[in-house]
């Protein structure tokens, strides 16, 4: 969630090619990086959207090896614009207009602003959903943004599928209770998706065969459309095991739920949870961290587990739905981060968590502490509403999965020297490459952009 600009802006962005140029020098410089630190030089793209603004998620690569990507936006009159960029070429296009791509084009209401998910592939079609980006603060907590002028309220997330072959996109479904759609996933394989909405965190199942919604009911009390004892966090990441199409998530207070194929009943798994001493302890109904939810997760099929990671303590989990067991493996923040036993940098944890393209290797972006003068520079103990709590020091750790290997790669930097910031997505290419979006400031403007560089792995 962002905090709601008063500013409203108009733009029209034609489907063209884009050259991808590294940016100029940043007005501001960052801290340099300290001395003997493993640099990781990025090269920078602009998408030439200059309203973009933070992203969670919203990136992926295709079978193709393309890199497609939406550009959020936090106005209430300007749609988050998705892109792809096609490496062999270093060429982006720009694909599509949010609101239009839902079908909201002229209408005058609020913006689909965001894609808070990953997009799925299936039959040369992505899917993925979107959700709002234009908030009012009402009794100090981020709600659905009250439009102004000739405008109405949001009309809901859509559940969205592009065709790639025809480039033409399409609205499937509206989210339940007309709210955004913060969590999705999909099982390809029976062609159900999977969503929880926001603020209510309504659980939610669409059928894309028999084009039917299922709205399954609030998971886990109020959600965060309340403030105080009634408020939970929503699960940011649902696993689905392929072989039987069980979908997991987690709730706030640590609990790991289940719901079977066909079932409109969603089970606490007994006997198992995420309530884990080295995942720290947390005011279940205060806002700012993820709680005991997991961060980010995805099924792992040569154990037929999950494998996931804990936001804020950064702690890398396995658990086997089967037994039930989750087994803590290893910490997966940076090596700074270790060392000064800080917790993770952001305070609900990394999104950028991912299996790489050989199967076996995890990829992870975590942010670490910065010392200048020998001190380390610190921010805030608590972010309200899920932030950074000082200056990023962008990390890329690998963990291979078969060997149990923990490998600090290093830092991120860009060509100028700044460090990216707000990362919270990732995205692995065919041939190594690791893409993310990060907060990128030239000319003193800052923006969020695709950013890409070479993993251990690459060819």
């Amino acid at each position: 969630m962002r905090i709601l600009r008063l500013i409203t802006a108009f733009i029209s962005i034609p489907v063209i090619f884009i050259s991808c140029t590294p940016a100029p020098p940043a007005q501001e410089q960052q801290p340099a990086s300290p001395e003997g630190e493993k640099k990781i030089i990025a090269t920078v793209y602009n998408s030439g959207f200059e309203h973009s603004h933070d992203t969670y998620n919203g990136l992926s690569t295709t079978a193709d090896g393309k890199v497609y990507y939406v550009l959020c936006s936090e106005l209430m009159d300007v749609a988050g614009q998705m892109y792809c960029l096609d490496p062999a070429i270093q060429k982006i296009e720009h694909v599509g207009d949010l609101t239009e791509m839902a079908g909201e084009k002229d209408m005058k209401v609020v913006a689909q602003g965001k894609s808070h998910v990953n997009f799925w592939e299936l039959d040369n079609k992505l899917y993925f959903s979107t959700h709002l980006g234009y908030y009012s603060i009402i009794n100090g907590m981020e709600m659905p943004g009250v439009p102004t002028g000739d405008y109405k309220p949001y009309q809901g997330g859509h559940l969205l599928v592009y065709d790639r072959v025809t480039g033409k996109a399409e609205s499937l479904a509206i989210a339940p209770g007309g709210e955004g759609i913060l969590t999705m996933t999909m099982d390809t394989k029976r062609g159900l998706i999977y969503g929880i909405t926001w603020p209510t965190a309504y659980l939610f199942r669409y059928d894309v065969a028999k084009k039917e919604m299922k709205n399954l009911g609030p998971y886990t009390g109020k959600a965060e459309s309340v403030k105080g004892e009634e408020y939970r966090v929503i699960c940011r990441s649902i696993a689905v095991d392929p072989a039987d199409g069980t979908a997991y998530l987690t709730n706030a207070d640590g609990e790991i739920k289940r719901l079977r194929t066909g079932s409109d009943v969603l089970e606490t798994i007994e006997g198992e949870d995420m309530r884990k001493d080295y995942f720290g302890k947390y005011e279940v109904s205060t806002a700012g961290s993820m709680a005991y939810n997991w961060r980010q997760v995805f099924w792992y099929a040569p154990e037929n587990v999950i494998y996931g990671v804990h936001g804020n303590s950064g702690y890398l989990f396995r658990f086997d739905p089967k037994k039930p067991r989750l087994e803590v493996l290893e910490r997966l923040t940076s090596e700074p981060s270790k060392l000064s036993g800080m917790f993770d940098q952001f305070s609900f944890g990394y999104l950028g968590f991912k299996l790489g393209p050989d199967g076996r290797t995890i990829y992870y972006l975590t942010g670490g502490p910065i010392y200048v003068d020998g001190k380390r520079v610190k921010g805030e103990d608590a972010i309200a509403r899920g932030a950074a709590r000082a200056l990023e020091n962008l990390h890329l750790i690998t963990y291979d999965i078969p060997t149990g290997k923990y490998q600090d790669n290093g830092a991120i930097f860009y060509p100028n020297g700044d460090r990216p910031l707000y990362v919270n997505s990732i995205a692995i290419g065919n041939d190594g490459t690791v893409y993310t979006l990060a907060r990128i400031t030239e000319n003193g403007k800052t923006r969020t952009d695709l950013i890409s560089f070479p993993g251990p792995l690459k060819k």
